[in-house]
């Protein structure tokens, strides 16, 4: 009887520690979907061409924004928390983590810390959401917090290139 709870009890304590795990690594997954070509419109109208591509074994997601001012971020578990590293054209980069909404469509990225942020640049990208419509169609929202304490706000609608 007291092997049966003890076998009962660990059963339970590995089933928790699993759900616990699977947060930020299935949140990882669903944006490794978007590896692949991809080209929409800012909110400004005008177009934008996204690459994603795996690397490092599998280990982390490059996201290569192509146009006037490349930039790219990089994204990667760090133990149980799903971080995102944006190498920004304005030369800071901005360390972020993750949140999953419950439905696992929308990923919001959070300001962590940044490197190289000095007072001289304008600002930095402040919070990036990813909304998964389909398997084709997602959006970026991207914030980009100012000296002054205001944020500018660039929206991405994205379609897969095939």
């Amino acid at each position: 009887m007291k092997s049966l709870r003890l076998a009962t009890c660990l059963l339970m304590l590995l089933t928790t520690a699993a759900f616990a795990e699977s947060g930020s690594e299935a949140t990882f997954a669903k944006l490794k979907s978007l590896e692949g070509n991809w080209s929409g419109k800012t909110s400004e109208g005008q177009p934008v061409q996204i690459t994603y591509r795996l690397t490092s074994g599998g280990s982390a997601l490059m996201g290569e924004i192509q146009g006037k001012e490349d930039m790219i971020s990089m994204f990667n578990m760090d133990g149980d928390r799903l971080l995102m590293t944006h190498y920004c054209a304005v030369g800071n980069q901005p360390r972020m983590v993750a949140v999953a909404s419950l439905d696992g469509k929308t990923i919001t990225f959070n300001y962590v810390d940044a490197t190289n942020l000095l007072g001289v640049q304008p600002g930095h990208m402040d919070r990036l959401t990813i909304t998964m419509i389909d398997s084709d169609h997602y959006t970026e929202a991207w914030d980009f917090g100012v000296k002054d304490g205001s944020k500018k706000h660039k929206l991405f609608d994205m379609q897969r290139t095939k």
